[in-house]
């Protein structure tokens, strides 16, 4: 259970590992700003919270909980609870992993817990250590700088996505395998998950930047506004994402039924060739000492070339119907689509000022 406790007093001056009995006098005190960060919270942390804090013990439940919980501010009059998420980047998974940040906000105090170490809280750790900026903006600017790292850190990865669903689209097109099949499922549910605590996420953080709630100062709200943006932007990216997950799947299996297409038509083919051929073979190999054409000096000869005859007119029949593409010329690639600038309105005038 690690835990970081900063106080910064009314005097400027920032205190740093502070021990329970501090953390619970300067809450008291209520002077200055005061901030706990619990990593990987344990039942021992939700006990630490309750008797230094006395926070609802509905609100400790949901920290200490290992279930995922929903993006959500509750607010208990003197402070406010907030659930937000972000990617577990501590997950060694091929899918993507959520992580919850469970917040603290009151008027002098921010309480911030996570059951997974989180690069975003390091990285606000690091900037009050250097020089307290976070803290020296009040309690709101603090709980707005861990949301606003959290978000931002989800980019990295709808833009990994992106370039994820291109190698994906490529598979589908040239060579789509079973492994191909199982990366699309896979980008799917990561999608999905990302979906699942955005779209909450925005409602929430919309709340939190209109004023809803007293504590964050007007001020402050402009910053959520801003982390509203991200959000909302991080979601709209991810919606793109999942229909070009769903518009891969569709292109795979097309993919697949046009390579068994294929198949079925080479196979139809060659039955068809070889059918009538193999008849004629099977007619002459009987054993029987009456067949007329056997006396004939030259029946070996016309029985061959109505054979190459036969064989050579099924293949210029299925030449003829586009079947066997051998040879042909194939379309040319498509190139990108640009407006020549002479039909462009001003474009004459423009030369002219030039001349």
């Amino acid at each position: 259970m690690p835990t970081m406790a900063y106080h910064l007093g009314p005097d400027g001056l920032l205190r740093r590992d502070l021990g329970e009995e501090e953390v619970r006098a300067a809450f008291e005190s209520k002077q200055g700003l005061l901030w706990v960060d619990i990593s990987e919270i344990t039942e021992e942390d939700g006990a630490f919270l309750r008797r230094t804090f006395d926070f609802h013990p509905l609100a400790v439940e949901d920290c200490v909980s290992i279930e995922v919980h929903h993006p959500k501010v509750d607010d208990f009059g003197d402070y406010l609870f907030i659930v937000v998420h972000g990617i577990n980047y501590a997950a060694e998974s091929e899918i993507v992993e959520t992580a919850e940040l469970g917040l603290f906000l009151g008027p002098h105090f921010v309480v911030s817990n996570h059951t997974f170490p989180l690069y975003s809280t390091q990285h606000v750790r690091s900037m009050v250590e250097r020089d307290g900026r976070p803290m020296r903006r009040g309690a709101d600017f603090l709980a707005y700088t861990l949301i606003d790292t959290l978000v931002d850190n989800v980019l990295p990865t709808v833009d990994k996505m992106s370039e994820t669903a291109e190698e994906i689209e490529e598979e589908t097109i040239h060579k789509p395998l079973q492994m191909t099949l199982v990366d699309i499922l896979k980008f799917k549910r990561s999608t999905l998950r990302i979906h699942r605590v955005m779209a909450p996420q925005r409602d929430t953080l919309n709340r939190l930047s209109r004023g809803e709630f007293p504590i964050i100062r007007a001020e402050s709200q402009i910053f959520y506004r801003d982390v509203f943006d991200h959000v909302v932007r991080i979601e709209d990216l991810n919606e793109s994402l999942r229909d070009r997950a769903d518009n891969a799947l569709a292109t795979y299996l097309s993919s697949v039924a046009n390579r068994q297409n294929e198949t079925m038509r080479v196979l139809s083919m060659v039955a068809t060739i070889f059918l009538p051929l193999a008849l004629l073979a099977g007619i002459y190999g009987m054993n029987f000492d009456n067949m007329p054409e056997l006396h004939y000096p030259w029946a070996y000869f016309v029985v061959l070339g109505f054979i190459v005859l036969v064989g050579g007119g099924a293949v210029y029949w299925f030449f003829a119907r586009n079947w066997i593409t051998l040879g042909r010329r194939k379309v040319s690639r498509v190139k990108p689509f640009a407006v020549e600038p002479e039909k462009l309105i001003g474009y004459l005038s423009h030369l002219g000022k030039r001349h």
